[in-house]
C-alpha cells in the first residue's frame, strides 16, 4: 500500500486552500461544514485561515473561525494570520483575528513586534502595547 496521498484528496485541498486565498466564504464554509478541517495546512504549515487573512479576505477568516479553526494557527516559520495581517495592512482582518481570540504577542515576529516595526501607531494602541 502506497503512503502516496490520494490525488482527488489533493485536489480537494487544492481547492479548498485556493478558495481560502480568494475569500470564497460561503464555498468554504460549506466544505469545512462537510467534514474538511477548520485548519487544514499546506505543505508550508500555512492554515487555511492564514492564506485567507493574508490575502484580506475578513469574512472569510470569520467563517473558518466560527466553525472551529484556531486564530492564532502559526506556520512552518513562526508566522500568524495576525502578524500577516498586520504586515499587510488589512483591518478588518486584523479585527475578525482579534475576535476570534488571537493574540497579537503570540509568533514570530509577533503582531505587535509587526506593528513596531512598521511604526503602526494605530494598531499598538488596539493591541494595548506601547
Amino acid at each position: 500500500m502506497s503512503d502516496a496521498p490520494d490525488p482527488e484528496v489533493i485536489e480537494l485541498a487544492t481547492k479548498v486552500f485556493d478558495l481560502a486565498r480568494s475569500g470564497e466564504a460561503g464555498t468554504l464554509a460549506a466544505y469545512v461544514d462537510a467534514g474538511v478541517p477548520a485548519d487544514l495546512t499546506n505543505d508550508r504549515g500555512d492554515s487555511l485561515v492564514m492564506l485567507a487573512a493574508y490575502h484580506g479576505h475578513a469574512p472569510a477568516v470569520e467563517a473558518l473561525i466560527a466553525r472551529g479553526a484556531d486564530a492564532d494557527r502559526a506556520n512552518d516559520r513562526g508566522q500568524t494570520p495576525l502578524a500577516g495581517a498586520v504586515f499587510k495592512g488589512e483591518e478588518a482582518v486584523i479585527r475578525a483575528l482579534l475576535a476570534g481570540g488571537a493574540d497579537p504577542n503570540g509568533g514570530t515576529p509577533s503582531a505587535v513586534d509587526t506593528a513596531r516595526m512598521f511604526g503602526k501607531t494605530d494598531l499598538l494602541k488596539l493591541f494595548g502595547a506601547q
